[in-house]
């Protein structure tokens, strides 16, 4: 067997006897073939220990239990972003995103379209046997017209539109410098199908750029025929459609030449706007108070309220208190005027979520906000909500304690309706304790180191906002 595949394969019968050397396609699938020239590439080219190779959901996805390669398994569609991520890390891997025609041409075609174009040198092998393989058999976007799928029983029609042919669109792209369309009926074509993968990884390593090769497969068991059968319905049906050779082939010059990034930490820290120094730490112990290990918070408002701002600064300074903190942004379609959020995590130890759904705290800038989100919060919570623009508050659990401040008033009154986030973080800390005051403060100096004159108005917002929330309420 080729030394770039397993000896034995684990996923079939842990590797014992026949089933261990046999792989998951069906009898008569063009995926086997087209393995088979991928590895003998490899294996000519003596590129094995520098290859990675990129499997996405669908009959492709199982590639890695069958290449001793470096493997990353990838999204429905992103396949060409994560293999562009492992080329710019390691520019000497030689990298082949490895996709269905489902993969690449519907979900993933903005990536495709998108990394073809920027012509880093990555080699693709994209198999078109024209139907949804793995899934169900749907129609893909390379169907052809009268095809009998589970979404079109009926056949293919013109209401389902014409079938995308891919190759033709990525050698339209001047990021391209190698297109070629290849088949798998005959021995001819199966010899052509060799020489083109060999080829795509061969403008790799040469640093000329992008290549792209697409395969018309069989796929049997959804055309219900027999091997000889599928391999003449291809040659028939699909030929006169998808016209077969090279598309482009431009004698490219190499160019790609890049030093690997390198990730010192204090260049990375400065990158992202931190220091080079440690901050100064303020907290005794996690603030079990609020939960034993992993504290849930929410920002919630509209746009330019600043909650997405004020969560980043809550992040940062339990990450420099050496907890472990997340933030994750989400800025939906209603962003101006209804609502956004930001979830937090911190972490005694490790966060093991970001998300929060069912947040500890909720910090709400505006009604719609504390009308979607102040159901969520947890018995014993807390929620603090801008009580210059909210008038209402929902029928809660009498053990979430509510606490109202009037952000915006106050912040207006500071002569900068901005910093109202601001004032949002001194009632955060004064209702909650979840970190001490120099806490927040310090990050708030740190994000604002390169604007020094604005220090002073938000250190008075928070120590405003502290105060509105220590007022007695009725």
């Amino acid at each position: 067997m080729n030394g770039v595949f397993y000896e034995k394969f684990d996923r079939h019968a842990h590797g014992e006897g026949l089933k261990g050397h046999t792989t998951h396609y069906c009898a008569g699938c063009g995926h086997g073939l087209a393995h088979r020239y991928l590895a003998d590439a490899i294996n000519e080219l003596e590129i094995q220990d520098r290859t990675v190779a990129i499997s996405p959901v669908g009959c492709s996805v199982f590639l890695y239990y069958y290449f001793d390669v470096g493997n990353s398994q990838a999204a429905h569609g992103r396949a060409p972003a994560v293999a562009l991520g492992h080329k710019m890390a390691n520019p000497n891997s030689i990298v082949v995103s490895y996709q269905g025609d489902g993969d690449l041409a519907s979900i993933g075609l903005a990536e495709i379209m998108q990394v073809a174009q920027m012509g880093i040198p990555i080699t693709v092998i994209f198999i078109n046997n024209a139907i949804y393989g793995m899934t169900g058999g749907q129609m893909a976007p390379t169907t052809l017209h009268g095809t009998r799928t589970t979404t079109t029983p009926d056949g293919r029609d013109v209401l389902t539109g014409e079938p995308i042919k891919m190759a033709e669109i990525i050698a339209g792209l001047d990021g391209s410098v190698y297109v070629e369309r290849v088949a798998l009926f005959d021995n001819k074509q199966r010899f052509r199908a060799q020489k083109a993968i060999k080829k795509g990884l061969q403008i790799q390593m040469e640093g000329r750029g992008f290549s792209f090769i697409e395969v018309l497969a069989e796929c049997p068991t959804h055309l219900k025929m027999n091997t000889s059968n599928a391999e003449n319905w291809v040659k028939e049906n699909m030929v006169p459609i998808f016209h077969l050779g090279v598309l482009k082939d431009t004698g490219k010059e190499p160019w790609f030449e890049l030093d690997r990034p390198n990730f010192i930490p204090e260049k990375l820290v400065n990158a992202i706007g931190g220091l080079p120094e440690k901050a100064p730490r303020f907290c005794q112990a996690f603030p079990k108070h609020i939960a034993e290990n992993d504290i849930a918070l929410k920002f919630a408002g509209a746009g330019g309220d600043g909650a997405q701002t004020a969560a980043l600064l809550v992040t940062r300074a339990a990450i420099n208190e050496g907890f472990d903190s997340t933030h994750i942004p989400s800025y939906g379609p209603e962003s101006r005027g209804g609502t956004s959020y930001a979830d937090i995590h911190i972490a005694e130890d490790e966060v093991l979520s970001p998300a929060s759904p069912d947040p500890h705290v909720l910090v709400a800038f505006n009604a719609p906000s504390l009308a979607k989100f102040s159901p969520m919060v947890q018995n014993n919570g807390i929620i603090i909500y801008d009580s210059s623009v909210i008038s209402s508050i929902p029928k809660l659990d009498e053990s979430i304690k509510i606490v109202g401040v009037p952000m915006t008033l106050i912040a207006r009154e500071l002569g900068n309706a901005v910093v109202k986030n601001i004032v949002a973080l001194g009632a955060l800390q004064e209702a909650t304790e979840l970190l001490p005051e120099d806490s927040i403060l310090t990050a708030i100096r740190i994000a604002l180191r390169d604007k020094g004159e604005l220090i002073p108005l938000n250190e008075q917002a928070f120590k405003k906002g502290k105060a509105a929330a220590a007022l007695p309420r009725n």
